[in-house]
């Protein structure tokens, strides 16, 4: 490759959104085809609830080692091998015997252990693809739209989701459409494999030009080896726990939307469940053009006041303005307005992704691994709260109040930011606490 031109970086990008969407299609099978699963199976929706929740439960768990993993092994490794797991698993799933073969508890028992291990296979993407390799192929100070970028890959996955899994169902039945979405993983473990490196000075398609750009504003401590001993300083460090507690605040919204925005419009606001299921799609695809749009603006903030002050500018206001529309939303009496208002608070959840990502990077440097999986541990631990706090709320206070309950986690996310300090990496003396 010569040294005038090459994009390879982009390549590598469009890989990790795609890995994005390869996952999320993939992790919502059982969301989406539970009802078939219930009746074929036998299992009650409390029984439902249980093996839905352990895959959050590996997912949440497994994100710091996850992370740590990447760092180990490397990002090519690393994803290669969870892609190939993500395959695996869901045949295994689609291939669990009847109630006809062997009993209800043996099949539940089952079923729990194989979500759990599907959480937990999936738990290392966004560590190791959003923080270890765009931080290593992107310049410093433009993590922002490739992180933007790599939430609508998730986003538009989820949305795709519920057409392309109900349309298999309805053909093949619930077992036939895991068996046939699948080998898609396969084919996303070879791609990572062939095309993606650990560093873009190990890639024969990288540039001169494009590797010194990528290169360019990092220090020479940045290309030393891994420290032995850092994930201790990830979990010691002030500003990488802040943007922990505040990505539970700020993921406290997105797993309302996540868990029961879909049963809000059925039961709550009676629209029926084919144009509830389309509500749904269109509010994924606003959270994609939220989370491109954030990348966006966040890099271009960072720009203009640094790291300190540009991504908490951003996230702060989108945090506020997405408390306000939530509660708008949830207070509405009709129920298009209701749908808008939420659908505008969703995408102004979504514009904070990139800041919270990139800021995470720039305190960690070379280990953004390890400290976007304890980030991102925070945003996912929120799901169990938000399982339990957001029904317990409605049937207290009702469903007006509990749409709401993300408002006040939103608040306090915002109010967060003036303490965060993206300008002052880990690796400096006297900032390791």
């Amino acid at each position: 490759m010569t040294a005038s031109k090459s994009y390879m970086r982009w390549i590598v990008l469009g890989l990790i959104v795609t890995a994005g969407a390869v996952s999320y299609l993939l992790r919502t099978t059982v969301s989406v085809l539970g009802d078939s699963m219930i009746d074929d199976l036998g299992l009650t929706e409390i029984q439902l609830g249980m093996i839905l929740s352990a895959f959050v439960a590996g997912y949440a768990i497994f994100q710091f080692p996850g992370g740590l993993f990447g760092e180990k092994v490397g990002a090519r490794i690393a994803m290669t091998a969870c892609a190939v797991a993500w395959g695996v698993l869901a045949i295994v799933t689609a291939v669990v015997p009847g109630t006809d073969a062997v009993s209800v508890s043996l099949v539940l028992g089952m079923l729990i252990v194989l979500r759990f291990l599907t959480g937990a296979v999936h738990a290392p993407l966004f560590p190791v693809a959003c923080g270890g390799v765009i931080s290593r192929w992107f310049p410093v100070g433009h993590w922002g739209l490739p992180n933007g970028l790599s939430s609508t890959g998730l986003t538009l996955g989820a949305a795709a989701a519920g057409p392309v899994l109900v349309w298999l169902m309805g053909s093949y039945g619930w077992r036939g459409a895991m068996l046939i979405t699948a080998p898609i993983a396969f084919v996303m473990a070879f791609a990572w494999w062939a095309v993606v490196r650990n560093d873009p000075s190990e890639h024969p398609r990288v540039g001169e030009a494009e590797l010194r750009l990528i290169k360019s504003g990092r220090s020479a401590d940045d290309d030393a080896p891994a420290q032995k001993g850092a994930w201790k300083l990830v979990l010691m460090n002030r500003d990488i726990l802040l943007l922990t507690i505040g990505y539970f605040c700020m993921n406290s919204v997105f797993y309302l939307f996540f868990n029961w925005f879909f049963y809000y419009l059925v039961e709550v606001k009676r629209f029926a469940a084919q144009e509830a299921g389309m509500l749904m799609a269109a509010l994924w695809i606003l959270g994609s053009v939220g989370a491109t749009a954030g990348g966006f603006i966040n890099d271009r903030m960072i720009s203009r006041f640094g790291f300190r002050w540009g991504p908490a500018s951003l996230a702060g206001v989108s945090l506020v303005l997405s408390a306000a529309l939530l509660v708008y939303g949830a207070l509405a009496d009709k129920p298009y307005v209701a749908v808008a208002m939420l659908g505008a608070s969703f995408l102004c959840n979504q514009v904070t992704e990139a800041s919270y990502w990139s800021t995470a990077i720039a305190v960690s440097g070379d280990h953004a691994a390890a400290a976007t999986g304890v980030m991102n541990t925070g945003g996912n631990a929120v799901g169990f709260v938000g399982g339990m706090l957001v029904p317990a709320v409605a049937a207290w206070l009702g469903w007006a109040a509990a749409m709401s309950t993300g408002a006040v986690f939103a608040i306090i996310g915002a109010i967060l930011w003036l303490f965060i300090r993206g300008d002052r990496p880990m690796t400096q003396p006297g900032r390791n606490t």
